[in-house]
């Protein structure tokens, strides 16, 4: 069974390959997405997830996440990511907090700056 590391790449692995299904398929069903700074739930659900992402990865094919570093530990893998392609020009940097139960991303926090 995949723990929190293999979870977290295979998923930037996916996000960078714009491939959807394999994207979608490291979160669980009932996926919580979390604000990390505000404290509130984005959305809930891996249908919510491929329709935030999917017209993403169709829009921007230049999208991608280099990981800067990832800490892990048992059922959580933290990843510092600068992203590039979404804006022309513009780096994001994002952290972003996995926890990981029975093979599956089933909450994330992000944190974008």
């Amino acid at each position: 069974m995949p723990d929190a590391t293999d979870l977290a790449q295979r998923q930037l692995d996916a996000y960078n390959a714009g491939d959807i299904e394999a994207f979608a398929a490291c979160y669980a069903e009932d996926v919580k997405v979390w604000d990390l700074h505000a404290g509130t739930l984005t959305y809930k659900g891996r249908d919510k997830l491929i329709a935030r992402y999917g017209p993403l990865f169709e829009r921007c094919p230049e999208l991608h996440a280099e990981l800067v570093g990832r800490v892990a530990l048992e059922h959580t893998a933290v990843d510092e990511e600068r992203v590039t392609g979404m804006v022309e020009g513009e780096v994001v940097r994002a952290i972003a907090v996995y926890e990981v139960r029975d093979g599956l991303i089933v909450q994330v926090w992000f944190a974008r700056g």
